[in-house]
């Protein structure tokens, strides 16, 4: 698998997504999965709010799903927003000029409508969308990364029924797809002032194109019910 981080302007708020992409993303071949950073969606999005308009914590209150109090010295809190846990609803302040960066608008039609424009655009049968965001990891330090949305492949590979080194059928494992992705991307676009807010993922294994949007069967089949979470009884 090989991964390209681009790097781009600074993109300024309002500007238009399908241009920055065709301005730095010129080729792109068959069965190529383009990654964009939630953050310069939210940015064209003009999903921002000006920083003496709002306390962070109200702001917070206002976006998250569901909010738990967290007594740590960064003032962060622990939330639910779209069926992620995440902290602070996903509102950043990193990379932004005295705003606060929230959410995309409706983040997985973003990854539809690129997906549509892109295929059309470059005569594409197989081409794979993966937005991103940085994500935290309960008992360990330092962010990874983490898929809010997708388009043109199947987000699980799974190896339920398939044996193991000893012969042993395998009964529950499957490998999020989305999220290893989104993690290899994130890294390499970095958290700071690298200016890289697109990447390039070629070769991936395991990655099963299609050639439609996700259903909305497929959208459910990456969340799993706080039932069976087994992270539920901290949550």
């Amino acid at each position: 698998m090989h991964v390209k981080a681009i790097k781009t302007h600074r993109i300024q708020c309002g500007e238009s997504l399908e241009r920055i992409i065709d301005e730095y993303v010129k080729n792109i071949s068959e069965k190529t999965i383009i990654v964009i950073t939630s953050k310069i969606i939210s940015i064209c999005q003009k999903r921002v709010v000006a920083k003496d308009s709002i306390t962070k914590e109200a702001l917070i209150k206002q976006e998250a799903d569901v909010v738990i109090k967290s007594n740590n010295t960064y003032g962060v809190y622990l939330t639910i927003k779209n069926n992620i846990l995440i902290p602070s609803a996903g509102i950043d302040e990193s990379n932004g000029d005295n705003v606060y960066i929230l959410y995309p608008e409706n983040v997985q039609s973003s990854a539809e409508y690129i997906w549509n424009y892109l295929r059309k655009k470059h005569q594409l049968e197989n081409l794979g969308i993966l937005i991103t965001d940085s994500h935290t990891t309960p008992m360990r330090l330092g962010v990874t990364g983490i898929a809010l949305a997708w388009c043109g492949f199947a987000p699980l590979h799974s190896y339920i029924g398939t044996p193991d080194l000893y012969g042993h059928p395998l009964r529950m494992t499957q490998v999020n797809i989305l999220d290893s992705l989104a993690t290899s991307a994130v890294f390499l676009m970095g958290e700071g002032c690298e200016q890289t807010p697109l990447a390039i993922i070629t070769d991936a294994p395991k990655i099963n194109f299609v050639q439609n949007v996700p259903t909305a069967e497929e959208k459910d089949s990456i969340i799993i019910s706080m039932a069976e979470d087994l992270y539920a009884p901290i949550i």
